[in-house]
């Protein structure tokens, strides 16, 4: 079971792998039971000073980045080779080869799943043994318990390194949960409840037309347009410390369902804020446009003329009804800023929109 990326643990990895040729090489030039203390065999300093230098080369190859195919395997077979190599050279009651064989098992269960991870014990097991079995240097064979001993830390490392991948499955999905339940109770607690105070006075508002006080309606819709726009701001604000997780944002195919085409022409300078509504109205008259105009065709128009933003807004579909006002969004946002919108009535087909608003 491959994990989707593991550049940090392989780079981890390898400089363990450079530590444990240093710490090897320390521990066996002063170990007594070998040649004496302060001695190192001509065979032991050969093959751990070619375990650093492959563990080096590692460390340099994997920090250059890229894909190498079957990097991990190729990695974990020189390493079970270099343990075979390290046991044959140094055999005997303190040889350090069995730790080398644990580092191919661990670097395996730390990224693999068990199925990976006792192939990688069989394969050590097997190698460790016939080193072992056979009498090299004039030692006996009085050691081949260490590959049982070996076999079962196998099995542990495999065992528990499983057992961690599905705890953390486990975690994941705990998370997730929890996450979901946290902003439900939001919009159910927040939103959902604004959205049912702006339905009652909505009812409020409609009440007072038809009894024909239209100035307390209209109030109440200029309070209740704030309300709105509060609530809209912290909709959004809420939605960016959603996707404020910091982690990259995966590629999503996206394929046009209409057949219009827009043209869009923008150059001008403004404010941020003012800028952020214009692009708003661009976007709600395209969105316009592609939902219910059944245009062929449209162009978005912006240029700055002296101390104010032109907006037209232009496409050749079925257009507004004869008493139709702007759409609400766009006429607000003009109106935030001091604006002005005009609906063009005249025989051109399709639906025309021009907007003024200051730069400034």
């Amino acid at each position: 079971m491959q994990l989707p990326d593991f550049r940090v643990l392989d780079m981890s990895i390898a400089r363990a792998r450079i530590g444990l040729s240093l710490i090897a090489l320390l521990l066996l030039y002063i170990d007594p039971a070998d040649g004496g203390t302060f001695y190192l065999s001509t065979a032991v300093l050969i093959a751990l000073a070619c375990h650093f230098a492959y563990g080096a080369i590692t460390y340099a190859i994997l920090r250059r980045g890229g894909e190498i195919p079957w990097l991990p395997e190729i990695l974990t077979a020189v390493d079970i080779m270099f343990a075979t190599a390290i046991a044959i050279v140094t055999e005997g009651p303190t040889s350090p080869a069995y730790i080398f064989f644990v580092f191919a098992i661990v670097a395996v269960g730390s990224r693999s799943g068990f199925k990976e991870t006792i192939a990688a014990t069989a394969a050590s097991v097997i190698l460790y043994l016939a080193v072992i079995a056979a009498p090299i240097r004039g030692v006996p064979n009085i050691y081949w318990m260490r590959a049982g001993y070996l076999a079962i830390a196998g099995y542990l490392i495999g065992f528990f390194g499983s057992q961690r991948a599905r705890f953390e499955v486990r975690v994941r999905e705990l998370e997730t949960r929890n996450e979901r339940h946290s902003i439900a109770r939001s919009l159910h607690d927040g939103y959902v409840q604004a959205l049912a105070g702006v339905n009652l006075r909505l009812e409020s508002c409609r009440e007072l037309l038809l009894h024909d006080r239209g100035a307390d309606a209209l109030a109440e819709i200029s309070e209740l347009q704030s309300g709105v726009a509060r609530e809209y701001d912290e909709v959004r604000s809420y939605i960016r410390t959603l996707l404020d997780s910091g982690e990259p944002l995966t590629q999503v195919n996206v394929t046009g369902s209409s057949e219009t085409r827009i043209h869009l022409n923008a150059s001008f300078t403004a404010r941020g804020l003012v800028v952020e509504q214009i692009i708003h109205i661009m976007l709600e008259g395209m969105r316009n446009t592609l939902r219910h105009g059944n245009a062929r065709s449209a162009s978005i128009d912006i240029r700055e003329v002296g101390a104010s933003i032109r907006i037209a807004i232009d496409d050749d579909g079925v257009g507004f009804a004869e008493a139709q006002s702007p759409p609400w969004t766009i006429a607000s946002r003009v109106a935030q800023f001091g604006g002005r919108l005009s609906m063009a009535r005249d025989d051109r087909a399709g639906a025309h929109l021009e907007i003024e608003m200051p730069t400034v």
